[in-house]
């Protein structure tokens, strides 16, 4: 049977406070590729099948809880309220298990490299008669880690190293931590754990050794070392950082976008890019972005929840920011900054422009130096310019205010009263000019100066 045609509960062990962060932020809220490392195994979960989801969390983290329910707001939310080890965080869940999943996967809120086929093929075992399945991985360095005993093709023990002997020191196949247990006997293998240890705490580990005494069988499910990657420091969390940017950059790559230095590009866990899209060197792009065809982001621009059509030029050095929508043809170009602002097709803001909370209708030009005065310093207020209008550089247009279609608003001008379509305005001081004074002046400011 294969694990789709399964129900499976997923219970995500998330109340590890991590210390070594040396952080306020619990160990799970860190980010990773714009989503918090919970974030990652929640959605690998729900992708590898997952029809259940309990999250264990520690006491008094409704922080972790309410961040838990944005990602997959059908989660459970369970407090382990005593430290007493990784079976009695399960067992924290049990309630959840009382609807009868078929399979049950354990996995950790701080491994969030783990892939949703990885936990399918964890699940598989449990259809052809395990009880339990232990999720290993060749390590390069086995010190530190547990190590997975077996017996032919079963798997018999879990051995710490510091209970290994020196035969077992030797076995490279160590243990990731998750597992898939059968959901029919998950509570009865879970129960009988014991607290044999020095700190009284139930081991999830021990069930390994409960279901071989009970008879029952123990499968090893392979992966690479990568995918069961904890973070408990700030290393750990940049290296799990890199890894997803690798993955990311060479999805965006196989599905046809072109990263003149993909190494010098970080995206977002849904920075979404079309077809021949080309991404410039040291361009960030922020959650929420969707990049349409052929569109071009020049280098050292920043994007977030911004939606870019086709054919669009972003930069170099541009701000999209939330808000942002820039139509088909459209271009922001260097040292131009957007937010809130619906850009219509084939408008141009080339250079050194602000656009906030405004309507820029189609083929409109602003000039370099415009910018939407949007803030009153209590309120936002919107800015609306119609179909091929023109602005001048170095003006400021104070919302709310609207610019009507075809107008002109001449260089240098603040304009604070709506401008009709096809008219001009000016709204500037005259010039005063004084044939001679610049020389008196600058006499006068040396003479002050050097006395």
């Amino acid at each position: 049977m294969a694990t789709t045609d399964r129900t499976c509960l997923t219970v995500v062990l998330a109340a590890g406070e991590g210390t070594r962060m040396r952080s306020d932020t619990p160990k799970v809220l860190h980010k990773a590729a714009g989503r918090t490392l919970v974030g990652h195994v929640l959605a690998a979960a729900e992708a590898a099948g997952s029809t259940g989801l309990a999250v264990v969390v520690g006491p008094d983290r409704q922080d972790v809880a309410d961040d838990v329910l944005r990602t997959a707001p059908g989660a459970r939310i369970f407090v382990q309220s005593e430290r007493r080890g990784t079976a009695h965080a399960v067992l924290a869940a049990g309630e959840a298990f009382a609807s009868g999943f078929d399979d049950v996967l354990v996995v950790y809120g701080d491994t969030p490299l783990v892939r949703p086929e990885t936990l399918r093929r964890l699940r598989a075992p449990l259809a052809h008669g395990a009880s339990v399945v232990v999720l290993g991985f060749e390590a390069e360095n086995p010190t530190g880690y547990g190590r997975l005993i077996s017996r032919g093709p079963s798997l018999v023990a879990i051995r710490e190293e510091k209970d290994a002997s020196e035969d077992e020191r030797a076995i490279k196949l160590s243990n990731g931590g998750l597992m898939a247990i059968d959901g029919r006997r998950a509570l009865e293998l879970l129960g009988k754990i014991g607290n044999r240890n020095a700190k009284g705490e139930f081991y999830l580990t021990d069930i390994v050794e409960v279901a071989v005494l009970s008879g029952l069988g123990v499968a090893v499910e392979a992966a690479p070392e990568a995918e069961v990657q904890g973070v408990n420091d700030r290393l750990q969390l940049a290296a799990v950082e890199a890894e997803l940017q690798r993955r990311l950059r060479a999805a965006a790559m196989a599905g046809g976008v072109t990263m003149i230095a993909p190494e010098t590009v970080f995206l977002s866990h849904d920075t979404r890019l079309g077809r021949d899209v080309i991404v410039e060197p040291n361009v960030v792009f922020g959650p929420g972005v969707t990049v349409a065809d052929r569109a071009v982001i020049h280098a050292f621009s920043h994007l977030e929840g911004a939606s870019v059509g086709e054919g669009v030029s972003i930069g170099p050095f541009a701000r999209l920011r939330p808000g942002a929508d820039m139509a088909a043809g459209s271009r922001a170009g260097n040292f131009v900054e957007v937010k809130n602002a619906r850009i219509g097709e084939g408008a141009k803001l080339n250079h050194l422009t602000y656009v906030g909370d405004a309507e820029v209708g189609p083929r409109a030009n602003l000039g370099a130096g415009t910018i939407t005065c949007n803030y009153d310093g209590f309120s936002k207020h919107r800015t609306t310019i119609g179909a091929d209008a023109f602005v001048g550089v170095n003006s400021a247009l104070v919302a709310p205010v609207t610019i009507g279609e075809g107008a002109y608003v001449g260089t240098g001008s603040v304009v604070t009263e709506d401008v009709p379509a096809d008219a001009l305005a000016i709204a500037r001081a005259r010039q005063v000019t004084m044939p001679g004074r610049g020389k008196k002046l600058k006499a006068m400011l040396k003479a002050a100066k050097d006395g």
